[in-house]
């Protein structure tokens, strides 16, 4: 199974772009003696801004908060709220399996974390995943996350309702969201941390395989990439994030290669979604968070990405920790999340409600 994994990792990174990963077993750090229990929530929130997508995913859709210990004991106090984002391939339920919560956030708060809400989203996609991004063909949902999703649980849970009291984190793809979403909507979140982000690099052309998208033009219908492996299916899952062709039925994208030629327009297309592209146009933006966190293990090939997105950080001046930890793409997760992403927000959110 590991074997497996490894390679399909290794055919993802062939190509740059690509998320990274399907879900594998994670394991947990010890359960913390003593924690207090939190709340689970598993709700729908309508999102407008994918309503009417081309591709029929659907807009009602299923998201996770965790409630914090004291929240019912507690009927008039309000928290700083964190936004997590999954990887591509698996959703929210997976997402949380994946971080064992309900177990480390328990223990985070435990062993010191001050208490805040969790809202895990769910936003796989018939080909697997949304890439945060926006596009006719998926639905945008860089726009569910930054606003429907902030605007429904503002009104809905007792949340400070300010940008210094929201964060954002993402692992993988999620990562990927973190870094795109937080570049552009600086104005909702306060503070970032990416673990392991994925498809940071602009695609190189010389990279594009010819038999991966002579396989990708017999796809006839949304519902047939099921069958697909993980990076041919990726591959469609990218196309309808960031080439999207409402002209061309029944998977309305286009992909950067037709007919064994690679298709230039469609490439720079891919190549301007890519943050480390983007990135110098969003300083300003950046420059607004109180901190910024970036995370990748020795073991991880997208290690060498994330050195780069905090290279460009540090040349701007813009403050932001970056850690390499001993593991893979996956197999620290868990201990990440309750051991350095939970106590990275404790420390950079505010938890005062201000006038």
């Amino acid at each position: 199974m590991r074997f497996k994994i490894k390679m399909a990792l290794a055919l993802v990174m062939a190509g740059a772009s690509f998320p990274a990963l399907a879900q594998v077993p994670t394991g947990a750090p010890p359960v913390v003696a003593g924690a207090k229990p939190v709340k689970i929530e598993r709700i729908k929130v309508h999102a407008p801004s994918i309503a009417g997508n081309l591709e029929g995913e659907a807009a009602d859709r299923d998201v996770l908060v965790i409630l914090p210990p004291s929240y019912g004991r507690e009927p008039s106090r309000r928290y700083p709220v964190v936004y997590a984002l999954h990887g591509y391939s698996i959703g929210a339920e997976e997402w949380a399996k994946e971080i064992h919560v309900p177990d480390t956030v328990e223990g985070a708060f435990a062993n010191g974390a001050r208490e805040m809400i969790l809202v895990l989203p769910d936003s796989k996609t018939v080909h697997n995943g949304s890439m945060y991004s926006s596009s006719v063909t998926t639905g945008d949902f860089e726009t569910f996350v930054s606003r429907d999703l902030v605007g429904y649980i503002d009104r809905h849970y007792r949340t400070i309702a300010q940008r210094e009291s929201r964060g954002l984190a993402g692992h993988s793809m999620g990562g990927y969201g973190t870094s795109r979403i937080g570049m552009k909507h600086a104005d909702m979140f306060g503070a970032l941390y990416m673990m392991s982000p994925c498809c940071l690099s602009p695609r190189d052309p010389a990279q594009i395989d010819p038999a991966i998208f002579k396989q990708l033009e017999a796809i006839q219908s949304p519902t047939d990439s099921a069958g697909l492996s993980f990076p041919l299916r990726a591959q469609l899952a990218t196309a309808a994030a960031w080439s999207p062709n409402p002209r061309k039925p029944p998977l309305y994208l286009d992909m950067p290669m037709k007919d064994g030629v690679v298709q230039p327009d469609v490439v720079a297309k891919w190549a301007a979604n890519a943050p480390l592209a983007f990135v110098d146009q969003y300083i300003s933006n950046l420059r607004r968070y109180r901190a910024i966190a970036i995370d990748v293990g020795d073991k991880d090939g997208l290690k060498a990405d994330a050195q780069t997105l905090h290279d460009v950080l540090d040349s701007y001046g813009i403050t932001n920790s970056f850690e390499i930890y001993e593991g893979d793409h996956t197999n620290k997760v868990a201990w990440r999340f309750q051991d350095k992403l939970i106590p990275f927000f404790s420390t950079n959110l505010d938890f005062e409600v201000r006038p």
